[in-house]
């Protein structure tokens, strides 16, 4: 039976008796998106619907394996595929293994708890889905408001991790609840899923007064929007004394979380160039970052060393929510020549990537014409 029959028979069985009828569980995203159409083509293109597919990924996993064995390959599906890890899928065989932080996990949880060295997701695969609208019903299988849904408290589990050494290699979580943002439970989903046009289930399955659903794409660090969102940056330059002196003055405004957040490998760059008429152009930058080392305090330079070997935090420059840092740069220009400034900042991802599009990202440049 082809599957586009199979979900006509399914759908009409489901609206003439009750359900439960026999779902795949866990159902793969393709599974979902027969009747959730525009979420899945939004989850498509987020980072959660690539996080085991990318190459990136894929490399950084078999260095940890080859460094630190089979071992290894569990802790980083544990995140990147949380069903692989619970139905003991580590080789990746099923389909839904492959599909990263899919529909079924996230609609699957129940509760998350912090009583551990690791926040914890409460998981239960059945024919009763969750999430965070109430009064909603499906004729294909059972609902249930889930207050969690709404909550940063469901980005935890993997947002947030401590490895083997008891070292804090993610942070994003606390760094959260110690904000303004945490005190006024100001949810990781009022930024990274918030509400736009779009049908919950396709029409052609299901006719339904309201067309608007949370933002599947999740947007993050690889998108400019956000970044642009989160940062607000101001330039200023001047001669003194014989000399170029700019100021740039940068804050975080916008992001729940310090910035950058996540891995340790990943940096806030700020690149100042003073190109004065008739002269060599100059330049300098700063980086914002968290700098973390292993047992004897040598400063780690692979990700997976970090999730495997970090014990301790060498140095933190990064900007928390609600902080600004000032950057003062001087360049040998004289009184009067005329100075054409740029201030550039770039979100740089990873080391291991082989592309600079893969690696980093230019998302706000500020100029100025110094007389």
């Amino acid at each position: 039976m082809s599957r586009g029959l199979f979900l006509i028979l399914f759908l009409f069985v489901a609206t003439s008796v009750s359900w439960p009828v026999e779902l795949p569980v866990p159902s793969s995203a393709e599974f979902c998106g027969d009747c959730h159409r525009a979420i899945e083509e939004g989850w498509k293109q987020s980072a959660h619907s690539q996080a085991v597919e990318s190459r990136l990924f894929q490399d950084a996993m078999k260095l940890a394996e080859t460094d630190y064995g089979a071992s290894a390959r569990k802790t980083c599906l544990s995140c990147h595929s949380p069903i692989a890890v619970q139905s003991g899928d580590l080789a990746l065989v099923k389909k839904v293994s492959w599909e990263g932080i899919t529909c079924d996990y996230c609609h699957s949880m129940r509760d998350v708890t912090l009583t551990g060295p690791n926040p914890k997701a409460i998981v239960d695969y059945s024919l009763v889905k969750s999430g965070p609208w109430k009064d909603v019903n499906s004729p294909a299988h059972g609902t249930v408001y889930s207050p969690l849904h709404t909550s940063a408290l469901i980005c935890a589990s993997c947002h947030e991790y401590r490895n083997a050494l008891g070292f804090s290699v993610l942070t994003t979580y606390s760094e959260w609840s110690k904000s303004a943002y945490g005190a006024k439970n100001q949810s990781c989903q009022s930024c990274h899923m918030y509400q736009v046009a779009g049908n919950v289930v396709d029409p052609r399955v299901q006719r339904t007064a309201d067309a608007g659903i949370n933002l599947h794409q999740i947007p993050g660090s690889h998108s400019m929007q956000q970044l642009e969102k989160a940062l607000h940056a101001e330039l200023s330059a001047s001669h003194e004394g014989g000399q170029l002196r700019i100021v740039v003055e940068v804050s975080n405004r916008g992001a729940g979380h310090s910035v950058p957040t996540g891995s340790p490998m990943r940096q806030l760059i700020l690149e100042v160039h003073a190109d004065p008429y008739g002269g060599a152009p100059m330049s300098d930058r700063r980086v914002f970052r968290r700098t973390v080392g292993d047992a004897k305090g040598a400063t780690i330079v692979r990700e997976s060393q970090a999730f495997m070997k970090g014990a301790k935090e060498i140095s933190d420059s990064r900007i928390p929510p609600g902080e600004s840092r000032k950057e003062t740069f001087t360049f040998a220009v004289p009184q009067g020549t005329r100075t054409e400034v740029e201030a550039n900042f770039i979100y740089y991802y990873s080391p291991m990537a082989t592309t600079e599009a893969q690696q980093q990202i230019k998302f706000l440049s500020l100029r100025k014409l110094v007389e």
